[in-house]
């Protein structure tokens, strides 16, 4: 009977142990990157994303705000000239943004959100890409939208900016905590 205690307590600890071990790991593997989540937002949906993915890192939120914001009437993609159409039919536009990141060089990763337009980026995220040196940084987007995958805007983004050290994106439309914290996992992170 002693012995099967001392067994079962045994094994008790070592379990305890190595999951004490692995927490450990995880905290270690986290602390050693400094995370930014830089993200641009016209309706407050990928800001809701770009918290959860801070919340799960423990990174940096940046807003990456127009210097001059978009009204109702600039996001009505049914009109061919409203000003987000415009932007968006010109591959050269570069919205201005209101507050450069001026600390770009403290992090090491850097997400970038934003809502999917035309089955792209906006082009304020092409500004602050050119805006800023990436290079030697992990480069990870991800998305909103209400029905474009971000397979198109991630492919063109990394085709457009090749130097740079793309990771997987990932659509977070009402994307729970979980299911963050599993995509930053299976990124490494």
């Amino acid at each position: 009977m002693y012995k099967c205690l001392l067994v079962l307590l045994s094994v008790v600890g070592m379990v305890t142990a190595i999951f004490a071990q692995q927490k450990q790991d995880m905290n270690s593997k986290q602390s050693n990157h400094k995370f930014l989540v830089a993200y641009f937002s016209a309706t407050g949906t990928t800001a809701r994303a770009a918290q959860k993915v801070a919340d799960a890192t423990g990174g940096e939120l940046y807003a990456i705000t127009p210097a001059q914001p978009y009204t109702d009437a600039d996001l009505d993609w049914h009109d061919a000239q409203s000003r987000s159409s415009v932007e968006m039919n010109d591959a050269k536009a570069r919205p201005a943004i209101k507050d450069e990141k001026k600390n770009i060089t403290d992090y090491d990763v850097i997400f970038i959100g934003y809502p999917i337009w035309w089955n792209l980026a906006p082009r304020i995220i092409n500004t602050f890409i050119e805006n800023h040196d990436l290079k030697g940084k992990t480069v990870i987007p991800f998305a909103t939208s209400g029905s474009s995958s971000i397979a198109n805007s991630a492919a063109t983004l990394k085709r457009t900016y090749p130097a740079l050290n793309w990771k997987e994106g990932r659509l977070l439309n009402r994307s729970d905590e979980k299911t963050v914290r599993t995509w930053i996992d299976k990124l490494g992170y």
